[in-house]
Protein backbone atom coordinates (compact mmCIF):
# COMPACT_ATOMS: atom_id res chain seq x y z
CA UNK A 1 0.00 0.00 0.00
CA UNK A 2 1.66 3.62 -0.68
CA UNK A 3 2.26 5.67 1.94
CA UNK A 4 -0.13 8.28 3.51
CA UNK A 5 1.07 11.62 2.28
CA UNK A 6 0.79 12.91 6.17
CA UNK A 7 3.57 10.41 7.14
CA UNK A 8 5.33 12.70 8.73
CA UNK A 9 9.31 12.31 7.17
CA UNK A 10 12.68 12.54 9.01
CA UNK A 11 13.34 15.72 7.60
CA UNK A 12 11.21 16.92 10.12
CA UNK A 13 12.23 15.75 12.76
CA UNK A 14 15.90 17.51 11.92
CA UNK A 15 13.93 20.87 11.44
CA UNK A 16 12.92 20.61 14.54
CA UNK A 17 16.07 19.76 16.12
CA UNK A 18 18.09 22.18 14.25
CA UNK A 19 15.62 24.66 16.38
CA UNK A 20 16.52 23.03 19.85
CA UNK A 21 20.39 23.64 18.46
CA UNK A 22 19.55 27.05 17.96
CA UNK A 23 18.27 27.34 21.17
CA UNK A 24 20.69 26.06 22.99
CA UNK A 25 23.56 27.58 20.96
CA UNK A 26 22.20 31.07 21.67
CA UNK A 27 20.80 30.33 24.99
CA UNK A 28 24.07 29.66 25.74
CA UNK A 29 25.67 32.78 24.57
CA UNK A 30 23.13 35.02 26.20
CA UNK A 31 23.89 33.39 29.52
CA UNK A 32 27.52 34.39 28.92
CA UNK A 33 26.28 37.55 28.32
CA UNK A 34 24.88 37.63 31.56
CA UNK A 35 27.57 36.07 33.45
CA UNK A 36 29.84 38.65 32.27
CA UNK A 37 27.88 41.48 33.85
CA UNK A 38 28.14 40.19 36.72
CA UNK A 39 31.71 41.20 36.66
CA UNK A 40 33.49 38.21 38.34
CA UNK A 41 30.19 37.19 40.99
CA UNK A 42 30.06 33.30 40.31
CA UNK A 43 31.29 33.36 37.58
CA UNK A 44 33.09 30.25 37.10
CA UNK A 45 29.96 27.88 38.93
CA UNK A 46 27.33 29.69 36.28
CA UNK A 47 29.30 29.56 33.85
CA UNK A 48 29.91 25.83 34.06
CA UNK A 49 26.05 25.75 34.42
CA UNK A 50 25.22 27.37 31.30
CA UNK A 51 27.51 25.08 29.18
CA UNK A 52 25.37 22.09 30.78
CA UNK A 53 22.15 23.15 30.01
CA UNK A 54 23.12 24.14 26.52
CA UNK A 55 24.90 20.61 26.01
CA UNK A 56 22.09 19.24 27.16
CA UNK A 57 19.96 20.43 24.67
CA UNK A 58 22.32 19.50 22.22
CA UNK A 59 22.77 15.95 23.52
CA UNK A 60 18.57 15.92 23.03
CA UNK A 61 18.85 17.42 19.41
CA UNK A 62 21.54 14.73 18.44
CA UNK A 63 19.15 12.37 19.87
CA UNK A 64 17.10 13.49 17.35
CA UNK A 65 19.17 13.54 14.57
CA UNK A 66 20.17 10.17 15.12
CA UNK A 67 16.60 8.26 15.32
CA UNK A 68 15.49 10.27 12.16
CA UNK A 69 17.46 8.88 10.10
CA UNK A 70 15.53 5.70 10.43
CA UNK A 71 12.36 7.14 9.18
CA UNK A 72 11.37 7.53 6.11
CA UNK A 73 11.59 11.23 3.82
CA UNK A 74 8.76 10.47 1.46
CA UNK A 75 6.24 13.03 1.75
CA UNK A 76 8.72 15.50 2.36
CA UNK A 77 8.12 17.33 -1.35
CA UNK A 78 4.40 18.54 -0.45
CA UNK A 79 5.76 19.92 3.00
CA UNK A 80 6.17 23.85 2.43
CA UNK A 81 8.47 24.32 5.66
CA UNK A 82 10.79 22.12 4.32
CA UNK A 83 10.78 24.26 0.93
CA UNK A 84 13.42 25.57 -0.69
CA UNK A 85 10.96 29.05 -0.20
CA UNK A 86 11.57 28.26 3.60
CA UNK A 87 15.12 28.65 3.77
CA UNK A 88 14.72 31.57 1.18
CA UNK A 89 12.48 33.69 4.08
CA UNK A 90 14.65 32.15 6.87
CA UNK A 91 17.99 33.51 5.62
CA UNK A 92 16.40 37.04 5.08
CA UNK A 93 14.73 36.79 8.57
CA UNK A 94 17.69 36.21 9.86
CA UNK A 95 19.76 38.99 7.60
CA UNK A 96 17.60 41.49 8.80
CA UNK A 97 17.93 40.61 12.31
CA UNK A 98 21.69 40.94 12.58
CA UNK A 99 21.32 44.19 9.80
CA UNK A 100 19.39 45.56 13.01
CA UNK A 101 21.61 44.41 15.70
CA UNK A 102 24.16 46.21 13.69
CA UNK A 103 22.78 49.76 13.13
CA UNK A 104 21.47 49.45 16.91
CA UNK A 105 25.11 48.40 18.02
CA UNK A 106 26.74 51.53 15.59
CA UNK A 107 24.29 53.98 17.31
CA UNK A 108 24.74 53.58 20.48
CA UNK A 109 28.00 53.45 20.54
CA UNK A 110 27.82 56.96 18.30
CA UNK A 111 25.30 58.28 21.34
CA UNK A 112 27.41 56.66 24.03
CA UNK A 113 24.64 54.61 25.93
CA UNK A 114 26.36 51.12 24.80
CA UNK A 115 24.56 50.34 28.16
CA UNK A 116 21.04 50.07 26.25
CA UNK A 117 23.21 47.45 23.79
CA UNK A 118 21.67 44.14 25.33
CA UNK A 119 18.34 45.89 26.06
CA UNK A 120 18.19 46.16 21.92
CA UNK A 121 19.43 43.44 21.00
CA UNK A 122 17.17 41.44 23.07
CA UNK A 123 13.99 43.31 21.69
CA UNK A 124 15.50 42.74 17.59
CA UNK A 125 16.05 38.96 18.90
CA UNK A 126 12.42 38.98 20.19
CA UNK A 127 10.77 40.52 17.49
CA UNK A 128 12.55 38.52 14.80
CA UNK A 129 10.51 35.20 16.39
CA UNK A 130 7.41 36.60 15.47
CA UNK A 131 7.92 35.87 11.65
CA UNK A 132 9.58 32.83 12.50
CA UNK A 133 6.36 31.37 14.03
CA UNK A 134 3.78 30.97 10.96
CA UNK A 135 6.99 30.43 8.82
CA UNK A 136 7.66 27.25 10.47
CA UNK A 137 4.61 26.94 12.32
CA UNK A 138 5.53 26.96 16.02
CA UNK A 139 3.22 29.16 17.67
CA UNK A 140 5.46 28.80 20.84
CA UNK A 141 7.77 31.57 19.20
CA UNK A 142 5.15 33.90 19.28
CA UNK A 143 5.54 33.92 23.28
CA UNK A 144 9.33 33.13 23.04
CA UNK A 145 9.21 36.55 21.16
CA UNK A 146 7.16 38.69 23.59
CA UNK A 147 8.81 37.36 26.57
CA UNK A 148 12.15 38.80 24.99
CA UNK A 149 10.23 42.29 24.35
CA UNK A 150 9.00 42.16 27.88
CA UNK A 151 11.95 41.14 29.57
CA UNK A 152 14.22 43.91 27.50
CA UNK A 153 11.49 46.66 28.31
CA UNK A 154 10.86 45.88 31.80
CA UNK A 155 14.52 45.34 32.61
CA UNK A 156 14.73 49.54 30.67
CA UNK A 157 12.19 51.03 32.87
CA UNK A 158 12.56 49.21 36.14
CA UNK A 159 16.40 47.92 36.63
CA UNK A 160 19.14 50.51 37.52
CA UNK A 161 22.03 50.04 35.21
CA UNK A 162 24.55 49.25 37.94
CA UNK A 163 24.22 47.80 40.87
CA UNK A 164 26.74 46.83 43.44
CA UNK A 165 26.83 44.10 45.58
CA UNK A 166 29.65 43.69 47.90
CA UNK A 167 32.78 44.40 46.50
CA UNK A 168 31.38 44.08 43.19
CA UNK A 169 29.70 46.60 40.70
CA UNK A 170 26.90 44.50 38.28
CA UNK A 171 26.04 45.19 34.88
CA UNK A 172 22.27 45.03 35.59
CA UNK A 173 21.24 45.63 32.21
CA UNK A 174 23.72 43.43 30.58
CA UNK A 175 22.57 40.43 33.41
CA UNK A 176 19.06 40.87 33.87
CA UNK A 177 18.68 40.89 30.12
CA UNK A 178 21.53 38.50 29.56
CA UNK A 179 20.51 35.65 31.94
CA UNK A 180 16.61 36.10 31.37
CA UNK A 181 16.83 35.77 28.07
CA UNK A 182 19.02 32.50 28.25
CA UNK A 183 16.30 31.30 30.36
CA UNK A 184 13.84 31.89 27.76
CA UNK A 185 15.87 30.64 24.79
CA UNK A 186 16.59 27.47 26.67
CA UNK A 187 12.46 27.03 28.13
CA UNK A 188 11.89 27.20 24.05
CA UNK A 189 14.48 24.90 23.39
CA UNK A 190 13.34 21.82 25.82
CA UNK A 191 9.97 22.88 24.79
CA UNK A 192 10.78 22.07 20.87
CA UNK A 193 12.84 19.46 21.98
CA UNK A 194 9.64 17.78 23.72
CA UNK A 195 7.56 18.84 20.71
CA UNK A 196 10.12 16.93 18.14
CA UNK A 197 10.06 13.30 20.33
CA UNK A 198 6.63 13.66 20.23
CA UNK A 199 6.68 13.76 16.45
CA UNK A 200 9.53 11.16 16.26
CA UNK A 201 6.80 8.49 18.43
CA UNK A 202 4.09 9.51 16.05
CA UNK A 203 6.30 8.65 13.14
CA UNK A 204 7.45 5.41 14.03
CA UNK A 205 4.01 4.66 14.99
CA UNK A 206 2.93 5.71 11.20
CA UNK A 207 5.90 3.99 9.86
CA UNK A 208 5.39 1.21 11.65
CA UNK A 209 1.58 0.72 10.54
CA UNK A 210 2.62 1.32 7.01
CA UNK A 211 5.01 -1.36 7.12
CA UNK A 212 2.41 -4.06 8.50
CA UNK A 213 0.05 -2.62 5.53
CA UNK A 214 1.99 -2.50 3.03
Amino acid sequence: MTKSSSTIPGAAIRGTASGVIFMALFGTLWAYTGVMGLQGWGTVFLLILAVAIGGFLFIGAGSLIRASRKLTNQGMKSDARFSKQLKVKFNLIFAAEGIAIFIAVAICNAIGHSELIPILIAIIVGIHFFPLAPLFQVKLYYITGALLCLLAVCTWLFAPINVTVGENQINAYMSIVGIGSAIILWGTGLAVWIMGKNLLSTAIIQQSGNGISA
